[in-house]
């Protein structure tokens, strides 16, 4: 889950492995894999940070799937 702000000020959480897409159009604009569209203050490189964060917190520790553990 990612912490974002809406464009009215209000803090939400979103689940990280909703979006499908990023875009500045000049605002952020997520576009979730439900189609669904939101626009949000954080800029594209601070929700792309908030996902890669979020991503390495989720997999740290899982087990290499490269077939390399010895």
């Amino acid at each position: 889950m990612i912490r974002l702000t809406r464009l009215n000020g209000s803090e939400f959480v979103l689940n990280a492995e909703l979006i499908r897409e990023v875009e500045a159009t000049p605002d952020t604009i997520l576009t979730l894999v439900s189609g669904e569209r939101l626009l949000v203050r954080d800029g594209v490189d601070d929700v792309v940070a908030a996902v890669l964060e979020y991503r390495r917190t989720v997999y740290q520790g899982m087990p290499n799937q490269g077939g390399n553990d010895a």
